[in-house]
């Protein structure tokens, strides 16, 4: 079961930063799961993963809400 992360309510950039914050301290192999409401969360997480070398496991949106499961 993924640790959550909820960032609803943070505006660009707060969301992708309290992520690389979170994940610079979990452990490696742990799964975080990402909830935040900011549209621009949905480009700026995965491409700050990417430049990690961190793994989006999973992406979706339900509504306004953007839920991703990220993977150290």
């Amino acid at each position: 079961m993924p640790e959550p992360l909820d960032l609803r309510g943070l505006k660009c950039p707060l969301p992708a930063l309290m992520t690389r914050r979170a994940l610079a301290r979990a452990p490696i192999g742990l799964e975080i799961e990402v909830t935040a409401d900011d549209p621009m969360a949905a480009v700026d997480i995965p491409h700050m993963c990417h430049q990690e070398g961190l793994t989006v496991v999973s992406q979706a949106k339900e509504g306004q809400v953007i839920r991703l499961v990220i993977r150290r």
